[in-house]
């Protein structure tokens, strides 16, 4: 019993650990969201050029996610998500490095692949350590985590920009990345090991793909997801200048508007993923999507 009490403490505190580094890399992804008038001045380009910084480092991110667990089930998830989280600090420390528009979104773009093998493989990981009965409430962790990262990034980058500059704010989020580094260090035996069996060619694994996507649950499903991502990437990217075009607000109302909007993702996530595990998740999907849809008509004009 003693050990088993120990392990789920461990659990937790890994669980910790891992939604400390999801809430980093969605913070990084969105601190400059509202700085997009700002960094458009600065480095003299249109807000539209300026605005790619946000898709360079998001689509790369999400393309390169469909890699990194077959990688992981080759070399051990714990090697890929250490790894992934090296390169994530050191790139996004050189973003601060950048003299031109096009050298931030090279930048951007470098960090958003070397960033994604952390959160998914996150998310396999919770799938590995609990059983099914028991993701809710650690998954919602993760996208609590997700959620939170995007509201303080958006608020707290423009709060801070004016204060220590947009360089820094790279730099420091670097610097938290190695702390967290070390934090997960002592958890690494909780990481299964590498597939000691034969391992899927990248062929099998899109011939995976294909087989979810032909069944109707989970076209759905991965539905559901692809037009959750666009919508909050579209809010996130592109919210802030339609709030200053339309309402004439500053830097500081745009990150407030942006907290809170996700500020209730953060606060209920695991309230959330208990409610998945209790009442099941068929619904809990589609009614976000509904929320979700009816706020952005609200924000539409009259």
């Amino acid at each position: 019993m003693e050990n088993e009490d120990k392990r789920e403490m461990r659990l937790q505190r890994l669980l910790w650990v891992l939604s400390a580094a999801t809430f980093l890399i969605f913070f990084q992804a969105y601190m400059v969201a509202p700085l997009i008038p700002r960094l458009s001045e600065l480095f003299g380009v249109s807000s539209q050029r300026i605005g790619l910084i946000v898709p360079a480092y998001m689509i790369p991110y999400g393309v390169s996610t469909l890699f990194y667990g077959l990688f992981s089930d080759r070399v051990g998830r714990w090697r890929i998500m250490h790894d992934s989280l090296i390169a994530f600090l050191v790139l996004t420390a050189l973003t601060a490095t950048s003299q031109t528009a096009s050298q931030m979104i090279l930048w951007r773009l470098l960090a958003g692949l070397g960033a994604s093998g952390v959160v998914p493989l996150a998310l396999a990981l919770i799938g590995d350590l609990f059983p099914y009965e028991r993701r809710g409430r650690p998954l919602g962790w993760l996208f609590g985590a997700m959620a939170g990262g995007m509201a303080f990034g958006s608020t707290l980058g423009v709060i801070l920009e004016p204060i220590v500059g947009w360089r820094t704010l790279f730099v420091g989020v670097a610097v938290i990345g190695a702390c967290l580094v070390v934090f997960l260090i002592p958890y690494s035996s909780l990481f299964p090991a590498a597939s000691s069996g034969p391992v899927q060619s990248t062929q099998q694994v899109f011939a995976g793909y294909r087989s979810l996507l032909a069944v109707g649950r989970g076209l759905r499903t991965y539905s559901y997801v692809f037009l959750n991502s666009i919508f909050h990437s579209g809010v996130y990217t592109w919210l802030g200048l339609y709030f200053v075009r339309r309402y004439s607000l500053g830097e500081i109302g745009i990150g407030l508007a942006l907290l809170g909007y996700g500020v209730p993702g953060f606060l209920f996530g695991p309230i959330i993923g208990r409610a998945a595990d209790r009442y099941g998740r068929r619904w809990m999907v589609p009614m976000g999507l509904g929320i979700a849809a009816i706020g952005g008509c609200l924000t539409l004009p009259p």
